[in-house]
Protein backbone atom coordinates (compact mmCIF):
# COMPACT_ATOMS: atom_id res chain seq x y z
CA UNK A 1 0.00 0.00 0.00
CA UNK A 2 2.80 2.36 0.98
CA UNK A 3 4.69 1.52 -2.20
CA UNK A 4 1.58 2.21 -4.28
CA UNK A 5 1.03 5.56 -2.52
CA UNK A 6 4.70 6.46 -2.96
CA UNK A 7 4.56 5.62 -6.66
CA UNK A 8 1.43 7.71 -7.06
CA UNK A 9 3.07 10.68 -5.33
CA UNK A 10 6.17 10.38 -7.50
CA UNK A 11 3.99 10.20 -10.59
CA UNK A 12 2.09 13.32 -9.52
CA UNK A 13 5.32 15.23 -8.88
CA UNK A 14 6.74 14.19 -12.25
CA UNK A 15 3.55 15.21 -14.02
CA UNK A 16 3.55 18.57 -12.23
CA UNK A 17 7.20 19.12 -13.11
CA UNK A 18 6.55 18.27 -16.75
CA UNK A 19 3.57 20.61 -16.82
CA UNK A 20 5.59 23.43 -15.26
CA UNK A 21 8.41 22.89 -17.75
CA UNK A 22 5.91 22.84 -20.59
CA UNK A 23 4.38 26.10 -19.43
CA UNK A 24 7.85 27.68 -19.28
CA UNK A 25 8.55 26.85 -22.92
CA UNK A 26 7.56 29.21 -25.72
CA UNK A 27 7.49 28.28 -29.41
CA UNK A 28 7.72 31.09 -31.96
CA UNK A 29 6.39 30.58 -35.49
CA UNK A 30 8.80 32.24 -37.95
CA UNK A 31 7.47 32.65 -41.51
CA UNK A 32 9.10 33.84 -44.73
CA UNK A 33 8.42 33.49 -48.46
CA UNK A 34 11.76 32.24 -49.78
CA UNK A 35 12.73 28.63 -50.60
CA UNK A 36 14.87 26.69 -48.12
CA UNK A 37 17.85 27.16 -50.46
CA UNK A 38 17.71 30.95 -49.98
CA UNK A 39 19.81 33.02 -47.59
CA UNK A 40 16.61 33.96 -45.79
CA UNK A 41 16.40 30.36 -44.60
CA UNK A 42 20.02 30.58 -43.43
CA UNK A 43 19.07 33.57 -41.30
CA UNK A 44 15.98 31.85 -39.92
CA UNK A 45 17.96 28.70 -39.08
CA UNK A 46 20.68 30.71 -37.31
CA UNK A 47 18.00 32.54 -35.33
CA UNK A 48 16.29 29.25 -34.47
CA UNK A 49 19.45 27.55 -33.24
CA UNK A 50 20.87 30.47 -31.29
CA UNK A 51 17.64 31.45 -29.55
CA UNK A 52 17.08 27.85 -28.40
CA UNK A 53 20.68 27.51 -27.21
CA UNK A 54 20.89 30.82 -25.36
CA UNK A 55 17.52 30.45 -23.65
CA UNK A 56 18.30 26.91 -22.59
CA UNK A 57 15.41 25.62 -24.68
CA UNK A 58 12.87 27.95 -23.04
CA UNK A 59 12.23 29.66 -26.39
CA UNK A 60 12.01 27.51 -29.50
CA UNK A 61 11.54 28.65 -33.08
CA UNK A 62 9.56 26.79 -35.74
CA UNK A 63 10.34 27.90 -39.30
CA UNK A 64 7.75 28.06 -42.10
CA UNK A 65 9.58 28.85 -45.39
CA UNK A 66 8.40 29.34 -48.97
CA UNK A 67 5.13 31.11 -48.15
CA UNK A 68 3.66 28.18 -46.23
CA UNK A 69 1.72 30.63 -44.05
CA UNK A 70 0.68 32.94 -46.89
CA UNK A 71 2.05 35.64 -49.14
CA UNK A 72 3.86 38.73 -47.83
CA UNK A 73 0.69 40.67 -47.02
CA UNK A 74 -0.86 37.66 -45.29
CA UNK A 75 2.28 37.08 -43.22
CA UNK A 76 2.32 40.70 -42.07
CA UNK A 77 -1.37 40.55 -41.15
CA UNK A 78 -0.83 37.22 -39.42
CA UNK A 79 2.06 38.60 -37.40
CA UNK A 80 0.09 41.67 -36.38
CA UNK A 81 -2.82 39.50 -35.24
CA UNK A 82 -0.61 36.97 -33.45
CA UNK A 83 -1.33 33.97 -35.68
CA UNK A 84 2.34 34.20 -36.73
CA UNK A 85 4.98 35.29 -34.23
CA UNK A 86 7.79 36.48 -36.53
CA UNK A 87 7.90 37.25 -40.22
CA UNK A 88 10.62 38.28 -42.67
CA UNK A 89 9.48 40.08 -45.83
CA UNK A 90 10.70 42.83 -48.12
CA UNK A 91 10.55 46.24 -46.46
CA UNK A 92 8.46 47.47 -49.40
CA UNK A 93 5.58 45.37 -48.07
CA UNK A 94 5.27 47.65 -45.05
CA UNK A 95 4.75 50.79 -47.14
CA UNK A 96 0.98 50.41 -46.75
CA UNK A 97 1.41 50.84 -42.99
CA UNK A 98 4.32 53.29 -43.21
CA UNK A 99 4.24 55.02 -46.62
CA UNK A 100 7.33 57.12 -45.94
CA UNK A 101 9.45 53.97 -45.47
CA UNK A 102 9.27 53.42 -49.24
CA UNK A 103 12.05 56.01 -49.48
CA UNK A 104 14.53 53.23 -48.69
CA UNK A 105 13.58 51.40 -51.89
CA UNK A 106 13.62 54.35 -54.31
CA UNK A 107 15.69 53.60 -57.42
CA UNK A 108 19.39 54.32 -56.98
CA UNK A 109 18.93 55.49 -53.38
CA UNK A 110 21.99 53.64 -52.08
CA UNK A 111 25.18 53.69 -54.19
CA UNK A 112 26.78 50.91 -52.13
CA UNK A 113 25.76 48.20 -49.68
CA UNK A 114 27.95 49.83 -47.03
CA UNK A 115 25.93 53.04 -47.36
CA UNK A 116 22.69 51.10 -47.00
CA UNK A 117 23.94 49.32 -43.88
CA UNK A 118 25.08 52.59 -42.31
CA UNK A 119 21.69 54.18 -42.83
CA UNK A 120 19.56 51.18 -41.90
CA UNK A 121 21.56 50.36 -38.76
CA UNK A 122 21.93 54.00 -37.76
CA UNK A 123 19.55 56.53 -36.29
CA UNK A 124 17.47 56.91 -39.46
CA UNK A 125 16.80 53.21 -39.96
CA UNK A 126 16.22 52.57 -36.27
CA UNK A 127 13.67 55.37 -36.10
CA UNK A 128 11.68 53.62 -38.83
CA UNK A 129 12.11 50.27 -37.07
CA UNK A 130 10.65 51.84 -33.92
CA UNK A 131 7.53 52.85 -35.87
CA UNK A 132 6.63 49.18 -36.23
CA UNK A 133 5.33 49.30 -32.65
CA UNK A 134 2.54 51.65 -33.74
CA UNK A 135 1.24 48.72 -35.80
CA UNK A 136 1.49 45.96 -33.21
CA UNK A 137 4.94 44.80 -34.28
CA UNK A 138 8.44 44.76 -32.83
CA UNK A 139 11.03 45.52 -35.48
CA UNK A 140 14.04 43.21 -35.14
CA UNK A 141 16.27 44.33 -38.00
CA UNK A 142 16.89 44.82 -41.70
CA UNK A 143 18.51 41.81 -43.41
CA UNK A 144 19.50 42.04 -47.04
CA UNK A 145 17.53 40.98 -50.06
CA UNK A 146 20.13 42.73 -52.19
CA UNK A 147 20.35 44.94 -55.26
CA UNK A 148 17.60 44.28 -57.74
CA UNK A 149 18.62 43.32 -61.28
CA UNK A 150 16.53 42.80 -64.39
CA UNK A 151 16.04 39.52 -66.21
CA UNK A 152 14.09 38.94 -69.42
CA UNK A 153 13.74 36.78 -72.51
CA UNK A 154 14.25 39.46 -75.18
CA UNK A 155 17.92 40.44 -74.87
CA UNK A 156 20.55 42.19 -72.71
CA UNK A 157 19.44 45.41 -71.01
CA UNK A 158 22.13 48.05 -71.43
CA UNK A 159 20.18 51.31 -71.76
CA UNK A 160 16.68 52.49 -70.80
CA UNK A 161 15.57 51.90 -74.40
CA UNK A 162 16.08 48.16 -73.88
CA UNK A 163 13.30 48.13 -71.27
CA UNK A 164 10.66 49.65 -73.53
CA UNK A 165 7.79 47.30 -74.27
CA UNK A 166 8.77 44.59 -71.78
CA UNK A 167 5.96 42.90 -69.86
CA UNK A 168 7.64 43.45 -66.50
CA UNK A 169 6.56 41.70 -63.32
CA UNK A 170 6.82 44.08 -60.37
CA UNK A 171 6.20 43.79 -56.66
CA UNK A 172 3.85 46.09 -54.75
CA UNK A 173 6.39 48.93 -54.48
CA UNK A 174 4.86 52.05 -55.99
CA UNK A 175 8.35 53.39 -56.65
CA UNK A 176 9.29 50.35 -58.74
CA UNK A 177 5.96 50.37 -60.54
CA UNK A 178 6.51 54.04 -61.39
CA UNK A 179 10.10 53.33 -62.41
CA UNK A 180 9.24 50.65 -64.95
CA UNK A 181 6.38 52.73 -66.29
CA UNK A 182 8.82 55.63 -66.76
CA UNK A 183 11.17 53.28 -68.63
CA UNK A 184 8.38 52.32 -71.04
CA UNK A 185 7.72 48.80 -69.72
CA UNK A 186 4.29 47.43 -68.90
CA UNK A 187 4.47 46.70 -65.15
CA UNK A 188 2.25 43.97 -63.73
CA UNK A 189 1.99 43.12 -60.05
CA UNK A 190 2.28 39.36 -59.52
CA UNK A 191 3.03 37.60 -56.20
CA UNK A 192 6.46 36.01 -56.19
CA UNK A 193 4.93 32.57 -55.55
CA UNK A 194 3.14 32.86 -58.92
CA UNK A 195 6.00 34.44 -60.84
CA UNK A 196 7.71 31.29 -62.18
CA UNK A 197 4.49 30.15 -63.84
CA UNK A 198 3.80 33.66 -65.16
CA UNK A 199 7.23 33.71 -66.80
CA UNK A 200 6.89 30.16 -68.08
CA UNK A 201 3.53 30.82 -69.72
CA UNK A 202 4.47 34.24 -71.10
CA UNK A 203 2.10 36.29 -68.96
CA UNK A 204 5.21 38.41 -68.37
CA UNK A 205 8.57 38.17 -70.08
CA UNK A 206 10.74 39.96 -67.54
CA UNK A 207 11.17 40.54 -63.82
CA UNK A 208 13.55 42.14 -61.33
CA UNK A 209 14.96 40.57 -58.20
CA UNK A 210 18.23 40.33 -56.30
CA UNK A 211 20.64 37.64 -57.55
CA UNK A 212 19.90 35.24 -54.70
CA UNK A 213 16.17 35.24 -55.36
CA UNK A 214 16.63 34.67 -59.08
CA UNK A 215 18.75 31.64 -58.20
CA UNK A 216 16.72 30.17 -55.32
CA UNK A 217 13.39 30.49 -57.15
CA UNK A 218 15.00 28.95 -60.28
CA UNK A 219 13.94 31.80 -62.55
CA UNK A 220 16.94 30.88 -64.72
CA UNK A 221 14.81 28.03 -66.06
CA UNK A 222 12.37 30.52 -67.62
CA UNK A 223 14.60 33.58 -68.19
CA UNK A 224 17.50 33.87 -70.62
CA UNK A 225 19.16 37.23 -69.89
CA UNK A 226 20.36 38.74 -66.60
CA UNK A 227 21.48 42.36 -66.66
CA UNK A 228 23.24 43.76 -63.58
CA UNK A 229 21.30 47.01 -63.42
CA UNK A 230 21.50 47.30 -59.62
CA UNK A 231 18.63 49.75 -59.88
CA UNK A 232 17.29 49.47 -56.34
CA UNK A 233 18.63 48.21 -53.02
CA UNK A 234 16.07 45.89 -51.46
CA UNK A 235 16.12 45.54 -47.66
CA UNK A 236 14.20 42.86 -45.85
CA UNK A 237 12.54 43.51 -42.51
CA UNK A 238 12.15 41.07 -39.62
CA UNK A 239 9.19 41.88 -37.39
CA UNK A 240 7.71 40.13 -34.36
CA UNK A 241 4.24 40.33 -32.85
CA UNK A 242 4.61 43.03 -30.21
CA UNK A 243 2.44 41.33 -27.57
CA UNK A 244 4.41 38.10 -28.02
CA UNK A 245 7.68 39.98 -27.60
CA UNK A 246 6.40 41.78 -24.51
CA UNK A 247 5.26 38.43 -23.09
CA UNK A 248 8.83 37.13 -23.00
CA UNK A 249 10.95 37.61 -19.92
CA UNK A 250 13.38 40.52 -19.92
CA UNK A 251 16.29 38.13 -20.43
CA UNK A 252 14.52 36.36 -23.30
CA UNK A 253 13.77 39.70 -24.97
CA UNK A 254 17.44 40.62 -24.72
CA UNK A 255 18.46 37.31 -26.29
CA UNK A 256 15.95 37.67 -29.16
CA UNK A 257 17.23 41.16 -29.96
CA UNK A 258 20.89 40.13 -29.75
CA UNK A 259 20.41 37.04 -31.92
CA UNK A 260 18.35 39.00 -34.47
CA UNK A 261 21.16 41.56 -34.80
CA UNK A 262 23.77 38.83 -35.21
CA UNK A 263 21.56 36.99 -37.72
CA UNK A 264 21.24 40.13 -39.85
CA UNK A 265 25.02 40.60 -39.87
CA UNK A 266 25.60 36.95 -40.72
CA UNK A 267 23.09 36.96 -43.56
CA UNK A 268 24.50 40.17 -45.07
CA UNK A 269 28.01 38.72 -44.98
CA UNK A 270 26.78 35.59 -46.75
CA UNK A 271 25.02 37.73 -49.36
CA UNK A 272 28.25 39.56 -50.18
CA UNK A 273 30.47 36.48 -50.04
CA UNK A 274 28.25 34.37 -52.26
CA UNK A 275 27.18 36.90 -54.88
CA UNK A 276 29.89 36.10 -57.44
CA UNK A 277 29.32 32.41 -56.82
CA UNK A 278 25.59 32.82 -57.40
CA UNK A 279 26.14 34.76 -60.64
CA UNK A 280 28.47 31.99 -61.82
CA UNK A 281 25.81 29.42 -60.93
CA UNK A 282 23.25 31.30 -63.04
CA UNK A 283 25.69 31.38 -65.96
CA UNK A 284 26.28 27.65 -65.53
CA UNK A 285 22.52 27.16 -65.81
CA UNK A 286 22.57 28.91 -69.18
CA UNK A 287 21.78 32.55 -68.38
CA UNK A 288 23.63 35.24 -70.31
CA UNK A 289 24.89 37.85 -67.84
CA UNK A 290 25.31 41.43 -69.01
CA UNK A 291 27.48 43.77 -66.91
CA UNK A 292 27.57 46.62 -69.45
CA UNK A 293 24.78 48.85 -68.10
CA UNK A 294 24.55 52.64 -68.53
CA UNK A 295 23.67 53.45 -64.92
CA UNK A 296 23.75 57.20 -65.47
CA UNK A 297 21.17 57.00 -68.23
CA UNK A 298 18.87 54.95 -66.01
CA UNK A 299 19.21 57.37 -63.09
CA UNK A 300 18.33 60.32 -65.30
CA UNK A 301 15.33 58.51 -66.76
CA UNK A 302 13.81 57.61 -63.38
CA UNK A 303 14.20 61.02 -61.73
CA UNK A 304 10.41 61.62 -61.98
CA UNK A 305 9.91 58.63 -59.63
CA UNK A 306 11.65 60.56 -56.84
CA UNK A 307 9.62 63.65 -57.64
CA UNK A 308 6.37 61.67 -57.42
CA UNK A 309 7.40 60.15 -54.08
CA UNK A 310 8.22 63.59 -52.64
CA UNK A 311 4.88 64.95 -53.86
CA UNK A 312 3.07 62.18 -51.97
CA UNK A 313 5.24 61.81 -48.86
CA UNK A 314 7.49 64.84 -48.55
CA UNK A 315 11.28 64.73 -48.55
CA UNK A 316 12.01 64.53 -44.81
CA UNK A 317 13.15 60.91 -44.82
CA UNK A 318 14.99 61.28 -48.12
CA UNK A 319 17.00 64.18 -46.68
CA UNK A 320 17.70 62.22 -43.52
CA UNK A 321 18.93 59.24 -45.56
CA UNK A 322 21.12 61.46 -47.72
CA UNK A 323 22.58 63.22 -44.66
CA UNK A 324 23.32 59.90 -42.95
CA UNK A 325 24.86 58.54 -46.15
CA UNK A 326 27.21 61.51 -46.37
CA UNK A 327 28.48 61.25 -42.78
Amino acid sequence: MKQTLKAALIGSVMALTATTASLAETTLKFAHAAPETDLQQDLATFFQEQVAERTGGEVKVQIFPQGQLGNDAAMIDGTRSGIIDITMVGLNNFSGLMPESAAFTLPFMFPTRETAYKVLDGEVGQSVLAQFEEHGLKGLGFPENGYRNMTNNKGPIKTPADVEGLQMRVNNSKALNDMFAALGANPQQIPVAELYTALETGVVDSQDHPIGVTLSFKFYEVQKYLSLTNHSYSPLAVAMNLNKFNGLTEEQQKIVLEVASEAVDMQRELSIAKEDEMIAALEAEGMEVNRDVDGGAFQAKVKPVWEAFIADNGDTLIKAIEAASAN
